[in-house]
């Protein structure tokens, strides 16, 4: 060994967008003129510069270099201790190469955004926005979600309520909104509301939107029906009051000529009505035939009745409804085959579709999307023949329009597991995001796709054979 090292002070605390110094000191205990060049190396050598990079000491002389860290504020700055080292490589004895130690402590701070999408929904009876809540910070995030407007004209469903998000993450949080009273007739009405994130022992964080209530009937068709029963009570009124009287001006004409004493010719008589004996005794003439319509009746009651069976609630009739009650967001509807089980129900938005923690594998997925001008997508799926233990896509891409239904994998009952899918929407539709949960990995983080640039296409799940996919949540 030609070397000695000191770090001075061999820990150090920095905040993230600060800096901080430690000086390294060095002796050449050689016997040569030796040059000594120095690397950051660790977890946080992006963030750390070395001045100078090179040293040239004769023998027994002592120098020093400056080791200057720079976290940046951001969660790759993490929180807490982080180890450094520099590498110092002499010229003359490469082999005596020496990496000392220290330990860098870098502060916590936090830093939230929140953000409402749409900030503006319309509805008669409900709102579905979306509140998008990132963690700037390089510490967990725990916080309470809550509701409120002025008046207490709304009602406010949220789910979760509570979120849990680490650094550098994203949570999105579902909220519906019901208004207290509708408007039956009139105009339209800004219910203005506030979402507010509310972390222990700091101001909440107020995000601000607007529910546009919509009238269940137009004010032009109240004002309609009311001028048509106007009409129609006045039509009634001046029938009864000069309803005409209808009389036979023949008699009149025969009384004048003088005829009407004569008595009427036998073959001009009307025939006799039948008399009460007779109607009483005889049989309707339609007796038979209800009697035979009545038996045939009770021969159709003896067949066995067919029972109609419901319709598959497929991804594709959810996001129709969806659609309907918000016709200018975006949503995406999946459900999932697992294995053993069967289809799912239909989810929207986020919700997890499959099984946790089971080792269930999934087979195939039904995926539906509006508001994006569609969806394509693609299966990776268990592959026996692999010498390298990784799956293979079995069928090329599948694309479908807005409202309809998307299927990949297979429900066979041989079909192989479902390891991983590729998902984007079209170009102009905005951008889809996932998460899947892995055998033996549990959830992966999210990831989205860039319609705009690259591939344009998001992958979801693993690549190999024994980790396939039991759970997958969506957002768009």
């Amino acid at each position: 060994m030609s070397l000695w090292t000191s770090l001075e002070p061999a820990s150090a605390t920095v905040d993230p967008g600060g800096s901080t110094t430690v000086r390294l000191r060095l002796r050449n205990t050689g016997d040569v003129v030796d040059e000594y060049r120095f690397e950051a190396v660790g977890p946080v050598a992006p963030w750390t510069s070395v001045e100078p990079q090179v040293l040239r000491l004769y023998p027994g002389t002592t120098g020093s270099v400056d080791l200057t860290f720079r976290p940046p504020r951001t969660p790759d700055a993490t929180a807490g201790p982080n180890a450094y080292a520099v590498r110092i490589s002499p010229t003359e004895h490469p082999e005596a190469t020496t990496v000392p130690e220290g330990n860098l402590t870098v502060t916590p701070f936090t830093e939230v955004r929140a953000e409402l999408v749409p900030p503006t929904v319309k509805g008669r009876f409900r709102g579905r926005p979306r509140l998008a809540v990132d963690n700037l910070g390089n510490t967990r995030l725990t916080a309470s979600v809550s509701g409120s407007d002025n008046g207490d004209q709304l009602s406010y469903d949220i789910y979760p309520s509570n979120v849990q998000i680490e650094p550098g993450r994203a949570a999105f949080v579902k909220t519906t909104l019901k208004p207290r009273q509708i408007i039956w007739f009139g105009s339209k009405e800004d219910r203005p509301y506030t979402l507010a994130v509310q972390r222990s022992g700091v101001a909440p964080l107020d995000v601000e939107g607007t529910y546009v209530q919509r009238g269940f009937l137009p004010r032009w068709l109240a004002t309609f029906l009311g001028v048509f029963m106007a009409l129609a009570i006045t039509f009634v009124m001046l029938w009864i009051a000069y309803k005409p009287s209808v009389r036979s001006m023949a008699t009149e004409k025969l009384q004048e000529a003088g005829i009407s004493t004569l008595p009427p010719s036998p073959t001009a008589s009307p025939p006799a009505p039948p008399s009460p004996t007779v109607a009483a005794t005889t049989p309707p003439a339609a007796a038979p035939t209800q009697s035979a319509g009545g038996a045939g009746s009770a021969g159709g009651g003896e067949e066995e009745e067919k029972e109609t069976k419901a319709p598959e609630r497929t991804a594709a009739t959810a996001v129709q409804q969806l659609a309907a009650e918000d016709p200018g967001g975006r949503h995406i509807c999946y459900r999932a085959y697992v294995a053993g089980k069967g289809w799912t129900d239909a989810v929207c938005d986020g919700e997890t579709a499959g099984t946790v923690g089971e080792e269930t594998p999934l087979k195939s997925l039904n995926i539906a999307v509006s508001g994006t001008k569609g969806t394509a997508s693609a299966a990776l799926v268990h592959n026996p023949e692999s010498t390298d233990g990784r799956g293979h896509y079995n069928a090329p891409w599948s694309g479908v329009a807005d409202g309809l239904d998307n299927y990949i994998g297979s429900t066979k009952k041989d079909a192989p597991n479902l390891l991983g899918f590729t998902i984007n929407v079209d170009n102009g539709g905005g951008a889809v995001c996932q998460t899947a949960h892995v055998r033996h990995a549990a959830w992966l983080g999210m990831a989205c796709d860039d319609p705009g640039a690259g591939e344009g296409f998001v992958f979801g799940g693993s690549l190999e054979n024994d980790r396939w996919l039991e759970a997958v949540k969506f957002t768009v």
